[in-house]
């Protein structure tokens, strides 16, 4: 007597394919080598340890970069890929229309998010600084922070005769002051933020938060 297979039990015979999605492939890839550069530095890491981490062959890294260096370079977008979102997220979870908070919040979290990942910034962009001309990282966080100064300029609530100039002012304090509590060794920037914030808003015009 023959016994029919259910397509269910079929299915789950089978075996599953060996081969991840090439997103999910690409990105292990990269976190493997983010975890070695932390540990053990940029020159010191190979790239046999580094598809020996991941657990992929050499020829699978060669197929996204050319190069060590080109991987640090895609580690610094994705750096700050990171970064814009956790600020994103952080300003959509206040009010829509209280730009206020959504500023206030955007510093804070921009000042904790420097200071949980500051160690990662300093290897995906060594030949940079926060002030440097023609840094990407601050052109487009810049951009984020301009974003914010102007949609509250055209709601009303604070008048700016140059919101460029009050966003990379905002930019520099953030990073600057992050920057002095990093070197003293800290590393709550609780109070930090807070006197950012209330600083910020005393030169929007602004009575403290």
């Amino acid at each position: 007597m023959s016994v029919k297979t259910s397509p269910v039990a079929k299915r789950a015979a089978q075996p599953r394919p060996r081969t991840k999605p090439a997103e999910v492939r690409l990105e292990e890839l990269m976190a493997a080598a983010q975890d070695l550069f932390l540990s053990q530095g940029v020159e010191a890491t190979t790239i046999s340890e580094i598809v020996e981490r991941a657990e992929v062959a050499k020829g699978t890294f060669y197929h996204y970069f050319q190069s060590k260096n080109d991987m640090l370079v895609a580690l610094g977008q994705r750096y700050t890929q990171h970064y814009l979102q956790r600020l994103e997220q952080a300003v959509a979870a206040c009010p829509e229309d209280d730009w206020v908070a959504q500023l206030s919040s955007w510093i804070r979290t921009s000042v904790q998010a420097y200071l949980d990942t500051y160690r990662l910034h300093d290897i995906v962009y060594p030949n940079h600084h926060h002030h440097d001309r023609g840094n990407p990282e601050k052109n487009t966080i810049l951009e984020q922070l301009l974003g914010l100064l102007e949609g509250g300029q055209r709601a009303g609530c604070w008048s700016l005769a140059q919101p460029g100039v009050i966003a990379s002012l905002i930019y520099a304090g953030v990073h600057g002051a992050t920057d002095d509590v990093i070197a003293a060794g800290e590393d709550d920037g609780r109070a930090l933020a807070e006197a950012i914030v209330q600083a910020c808003l005393r030169m929007l015009g602004l009575p403290p938060s």
